[in-house]
Parts: structure tokens; C-alpha cells; sequence
């Protein structure tokens, strides 16, 4: 349960000092996530929809059963949708995730920078970061954050995706600002980010959030960034 005080923002960015104490401590728990980019922005795309409102294990069974069953991107985008969505069934809302799927495989498709038209993202790494990112948010559902996970995991260019982990500890840290939406903390986290440390701060405030900062039960008590927490001692058991 609540109680008392709601976290504020600390006035001002926060200081590279500061940054990386908290990058250090998580650190320490955490130690340095290890994951080289793997070169497949199509795949990255369809994984971060399939990973919505479901948890990574059905997301991955969703996934694999789709690419087992169909050889090649085209494939999908080509199928009747009623195939890829009893495909991606174990993932949950599979109807809306098939079609949102199929909406972005043809919208790359008609893309007429790809050479007859292809399916391929391959020049994006070769587009300006500014360029590119707007590329991948105009997909058909697509937001900041899948646009930043393309670009970081399947790239390894300069983006930090904020998800509901990253934004909740990084909110309660005083790294991002209390209620801003996820355009402006994506913004934020981009600037308080050291180059070179993007997956290290994001892979490390997700586990942070996942282990131990939860949304409605953080155990402050345990956690290791509490002294340099201005949250700490707002949440009590009910």
C-alpha cells in the first residue's frame, strides 16, 4: 500500500555523478548484461508485439511456433490471418497481435527505399538515427519503445527503451520526470544515458524493477539502491 509522500522528480537532469553511482550499485547486483546485437530488426519488431500483455515465456513459445511454421517473413505477411494468429495463440490476444504483425510486414514491404520492394530492414543502420527512428514509429502500431528496442537490441544504435520497469524505478530514482508520458521519459533517459551503456542501464533498471522495485510492493528494505533512493520509505506494507 501507498502511503505518504508520491516520489518527486529531482529539479533539473540529473547530475553524470549521480548516474553512474546508481549504474555502478545495479552493477554490482546485476553485473554487465552481455548481448551483442543480433542483426534482425523484422524479428525484433514481431517479437516486441508479441511480448505485449503476456510474460517472456509465452512470448518466446509464441514465437517460435510462428517461424516453424512459416519459412520466411513473406511467408507470414502473405498467410490468412487466421493461420498466424493460431501460430501466435500461446501469447495471448493473438487476433490483434496477427493483424497488427501482418500490418507492419506489408507497410515495410510497400517501403520504397528496399530494392523491389522487399522484405527488409537492412538499410537502417545506415540511415540517420533520427531518420530511422521515425521510419520504425510510423509502422502500424508501433510506439517510441518498439522503435527503440529495433534499434538497440538488433542494432546496437544509441536508443533506451522505457518500459513500465525502467520508467517506475527510473521515476522513484528521480531520473525521470513523475507523470510524463513516454515520449518525454524515453527523451530523458536517452540524455542521463552515457554513450555505450544503453543496454547496461536498461537491461539493469528492467531487472531492478522485475526483482525487487515492484509496482505496488517494492521491498525497500532489501533493495540496494536505497540510500540514494528519494522514494524509499514511501511504500509500507498494508
Amino acid at each position: 500500500m501507498y502511503r505518504g509522500r508520491m516520489p518527486q522528480a529531482i529539479a533539473g537532469a540529473p547530475s553524470r555523478a549521480r548516474v553512474a553511482r546508481i549504474r555502478d550499485r545495479l552493477r554490482e547486483v546485476y553485473g554487465v548484461p552481455l548481448m551483442r546485437p543480433h542483426g534482425h530488426p523484422i524479428a525484433e519488431l514481431v517479437l516486441t508485439v508479441l511480448s505485449q500483455s503476456t510474460n517472456d515465456r509465452n512470448r518466446d513459445v509464441a514465437y517460435l511456433r510462428l517461424r516453424d511454421r512459416f519459412p520466411s517473413w513473406e511467408a507470414v505477411r502473405d498467410a490468412p490471418g487466421a493461420e498466424i494468429e493460431q501460430a501466435i495463440r500461446p501469447g495471448g490476444i493473438s487476433k490483434i497481435k496477427s493483424v497488427r504483425i501482418q500490418a507492419i510486414l506489408a507497410a515495410i514491404t510497400a517501403d520504397p527505399r528496399d530494392p523491389g520492394h522487399e522484405l527488409s530492414l537492412d538499410w537502417l543502420p545506415r540511415a540517420p538515427l533520427g531518420e530511422a527512428r521515425d521510419y520504425l514509429i510510423a509502422l502500424p502500431g508501433v510506439g517510441r519503445k518498439t522503435a527503440a528496442c529495433v534499434l538497440l537490441f538488433a542494432y546496437g544504435l544509441r536508443d533506451v527503451p522505457v518500459d513500465t520497469h525502467v520508467s517506475r524505478v527510473g521515476t522513484r530514482l528521480g531520473l525521470l520526470s513523475a507523470g510524463a508520458p513516454f515520449s518525454r521519459l524515453h527523451d530523458e533517459m536517452l540524455a542521463l544515458t552515457p554513450p555505450g551503456q544503453e543496454l547496461e542501464l536498461h537491461v539493469n533498471l528492467l531487472r531492478h524493477g522485475r526483482r525487487t522495485c515492484h509496482a505496488r510492493r517494492p521491498e525497500c528494505d532489501v533493495c540496494a539502491l536505497a540510500r540514494m533512493c528519494p522514494s524509499r520509505g514511501a511504500f509500507t506494507a498494508p
